[in-house]
């Protein structure tokens, strides 16, 4: 470890985090204070059909406004669930869509300075559509279908911010970069998640 906890306490607690006081010493004995916030690891999902993605918008309290991204959530009552049940559940519940297949992308940290919070990530194929149950919290939240070229148009315009889904989308293009074999992409061929 190149920094040593020497002792930690919890400040500060409600039902959905913690925030944590950590001594620590550094490799060189120089002591000091980090302060750690704990939250439940979160599930978010890329709902992907052939002609683009399904993204959710809702009011996001901290920075005081509506921005558009990709289905996500945490169960705070039962914070062992397997991260692929959540992801199966919230994407029903937040958008309507039942996915034939939940695919693990990857996992990510959104900020590793301040909190070890996970973002697992799945895309979720062979949509098909019922009826959304958004929690009560959720109940002004909006589903809409975009084409990869309107997502972009969406994140320069400044209606996507949330780094987790541009994170998320990333991985998205990677994974059908990789699933190409090089001799069925013609010379330049761009991946189709990059348009």
């Amino acid at each position: 470890m190149e920094i040593e906890t020497t002792g930690s306490k919890i400040v500060y607690g409600n039902r959905w985090m913690r925030v944590r006081e950590d001594r620590i010493e550094h490799t060189n004995g120089t002591p000091g204070l980090y302060s750690v916030v704990e939250k439940l690891d979160y599930s978010l999902i890329i709902p992907r059909d052939e002609e683009g993605v399904f993204l959710v918008e809702q009011y996001r309290y901290p920075v005081r406004g509506r921005y558009w991204e990709f289905p996500q959530g945490t169960w705070e009552d039962r914070p062992e669930a397997e991260p692929l049940e959540v992801a199966r559940e919230e994407l029903e519940a937040e958008t309507g869509l039942r996915a034939a297949s939940l695919l693990r992308l990857g996992d990510l940290f959104g900020a590793y300075g301040l909190t070890a919070q996970r973002c697992h990530v799945f895309l979720a194929t062979g949509l098909t559509q019922g009826e959304p149950r958004p929690d009560p919290e959720e109940g002004d939240l909006r589903v809409r279908h975009v084409s990869t070229e309107e997502f972009w148009a969406m994140v320069d315009e400044g209606r996507i911010k949330d780094a987790a889904t541009l994170a998320a989308f990333g991985l998205l293009a990677r994974h059908e970069a990789r699933d190409r074999a090089p001799h069925e992409m013609p010379p330049g061929a761009r991946s189709r998640c990059w348009g």
